[in-house]
């Protein structure tokens, strides 16, 4: 049981140790396409300069009682988050809403300047590491004497479909992977055959 157990971790071990550009893919992949299950929304908002944007981030039932929050810089890991779903749900123009029943929360944006022209994140808090979905929101230098909303809300069919590519793309670069594993291992087999034939042929050419 135990060399069984053992298998797989020295196999992925040998895998990351020969193709780390390709394990960090897969990894990249798998991690990316369940994330975008889990939390979704649209790739870029546009909103016109003096109006508002309303951006939907949609979530997984699972996810109804956990914290959300908006977090704005280009980098997740170093963003500056602007509100949340606990502390005020309204800082400055900005204000966040959560629809548990419907499985999203709205962020909105008033009165909108070139600075808020940025990257944006949806996260949802969880123990372990959070998940996020980017948002970019451009603003268009268009200036409006009234308020306009403008909601993105991503179509279920188009969410459906970036998963399934995901997948796709992950089985064949999994596919790529094993096949390079067994053509190594091949040709590996094949230098060793030629290596004793060679030695056996010595042998017997010294031995006549």
């Amino acid at each position: 049981c135990s060399r069984n157990l053992k298998r797989p971790i020295h196999l992925c071990f040998f895998f990351f140790l020969h193709f780390p550009a390709p394990v960090l893919c897969l990894f990249w992949l798998t991690k990316h396409a369940v994330d975008s299950v889990q939390l979704s929304a649209p790739e870029v908002v546009t909103g016109a300069y003096g109006g508002s944007v309303t951006v939907s981030c949609q979530y997984e039932s699972q996810f109804r009682d956990f914290t959300k929050y908006w977090c704005k810089g280009s980098v997740y890991e170093f963003c500056d988050i602007v509100v949340t779903t606990t502390r005020g749900q309204q800082k400055g123009t900005s204000s966040i809403a959560d629809d548990k029943e419907a499985g999203v929360f709205n962020v909105t944006i008033t009165a909108l300047t070139a600075s808020d022209d940025d990257m944006y994140w949806c996260v949802i808090a969880r123990t372990g590491r959070n998940i996020f979905s980017g948002v970019k929101l451009r603003v268009s230098n268009t200036v409006i004497t009234t308020t306009t909303t403008t909601t993105t809300i991503p179509e279920q069919d188009e969410i459906s479909w970036w998963a399934t590519l995901r997948w796709i793309l992950f089985i064949l670069m999994l596919c790529c992977l094993v096949s390079t594993h067994i053509a190594e291992w091949r040709m590996t087999a094949e230098r060793k055959i030629r290596r004793h034939q060679q030695l056996q042929f010595q042998t017997s050419v010294v031995e006549g």
